[in-house]
């Protein structure tokens, strides 16, 4: 067993404990917690991502869990700002960059954040889960969205599957490119 099967064992247990969903032993801290992981891995995460949401249905079928893909977040958010045929066109026709700046004020991390608990209301959920990060860079700096989920989340846990390395202090989205500081996550499991 490697260790990211430990680790990925882990966490049926930990996200269904009434401790975690509670927040208790947290000391009034907002409850994000962060799952980091290579992201050669991706495909195995994203497995056990939806092991973990059918185990979740079977043992604690009261729960309210709404699984967030980031990437699809975007897209369908752009779609319904019909923002994404263009900015198709905008990279094709004047490259990356140009799009991603075009998209830079659209996809500001406040009206994503609105967007998400739009998506995934937190009155009417137990868990979120946030995953497809990987996928929404560049588009989206991941300490910023979870910078704007703060006031809009209240006690709700949220739980972001991470490709790259979070150490509780920093974001290395892939484990190479440094993001700016984010002091608020706790490590899922070790």
């Amino acid at each position: 067993m490697t260790d990211l099967d430990e680790r990925l064992n882990k966490i049926l247990d930990r996200v269904t404990s009434d401790d975690f969903l509670s927040g208790r032993k947290l000391s009034g801290e907002i409850p994000f917690y962060a799952f980091d992981y290579d992201p050669k891995e991706e495909l195995a995460v994203r497995e056990h991502i939806n092991f973990v949401l059918s185990q979740i249905a079977k043992r604690r079928p009261e729960l309210r869990v709404q699984h967030v893909n980031l990437w699809k977040l975007v897209v369908d958010y752009l779609k319904d700002r019909k923002l994404y045929d263009r900015a198709v066109e905008m990279q094709r026709a004047k490259g990356g960059d140009a799009a991603l700046k075009a998209l830079k004020a659209p996809l500001d991390a406040s009206k994503l954040a609105k967007a998400l608990v739009e998506k995934a209301p937190p009155v009417d959920q137990d868990l979120i889960i946030v995953s497809g990060v990987g996928a929404a860079y560049p588009l989206v700096r991941t300490h910023n969205l979870l910078n704007n989920l703060h006031s809009l989340m209240g006690g709700m846990p949220l739980v972001l599957f991470y490709p790259g390395k979070y150490d509780g202090q920093s974001l290395r989205l892939f484990g190479l490119l440094k993001d700016n500081p984010y002091y608020r996550a706790f490590r899922l499991v070790d």
